[in-house]
């Protein structure tokens, strides 16, 4: 008699629809045809549950192809980090290509926003995810400093503008609207926010926490 296979409950961290699923036909729904898809299989749901709440680096292993080391950060640098922050990246399939931006805590790099567009850029992806952050700090009441490792997309919100030459066409047309919005949002608080922008030091600190890993 065939031995009976123990399941098996699948994170995907980045697919499709990011989530836990129990068969790998799911799991494959989920990743199949997604740039440099995340995701691990575990042995129980509570393991997988753990996991999902974390991040996809901790459960690989970095001797293989899926992901590199991250660098250790000497203690020096350590101390030059504001770690109660947050920190923002983006990260596009081409250039204008599938982007999707995204906020995490600093220090736990737990997810705490994230946005996808069919067709977009890096810089504007960078600078929403700057908006994001801001807009839902202020709501919260919140001067939390926020980490970019874009001058472009600082240099942007700072000046209220989103200086883009994507081309506004049927395709990127939700993408405008959202950047628009995003334009009035700086318009109607300036002068009303005080988060730090800071500058994530990439060459020292190694990528930034937000970071998609698919460089």
């Amino acid at each position: 008699m065939a031995k009976k296979k123990s399941p098996k409950f699948y994170v995907v961290w980045d697919g499709h629809n990011p989530g836990i699923y129990a068969t790998w036909a799911e799991c494959q729904a989920q990743t199949k045809g997604y740039p440099q898809a995340k995701y691990k299989s575990f042995k129980t749901r509570a393991e997988a549950e753990a996991a999902y709440d974390g991040n996809y680096g901790d459960h690989i292993d970095f001797s293989g192809r899926s992901a590199k080391a991250k660098p250790v950060i000497s203690e020096a640098a350590r101390q030059a980090i504001v770690w109660d922050s947050i920190s923002v990246d983006a990260a596009c399939a081409g250039n204008p290509g599938v982007m999707e931006y995204q906020g995490v805590d600093t220090k736990s790099e737990m997810r705490i926003f994230h946005q996808k567009f069919p067709l977009g850029t890096n810089n504007v992806g960078e600078f929403l995810a700057l908006v994001h952050a801001l807009a839902m700090l202020h709501k919260q009441g919140k001067n939390t400093p926020i980490y970019s490792d874009s001058k472009i997309a600082m240099s942007w919100v700072r000046a209220g503008k989103c200086r883009s030459k994507l081309a506004r066409k049927a395709s990127t047309e939700n993408l405008w609207q959202v950047v628009e919005r995003a334009e009035s949002w700086l318009a109607g608080h300036r002068g009303q926010w005080s988060n730090p922008l800071l500058k994530w030091k990439t060459s020292e600190w190694g990528e930034i926490p937000a970071d998609f890993g698919r460089k």
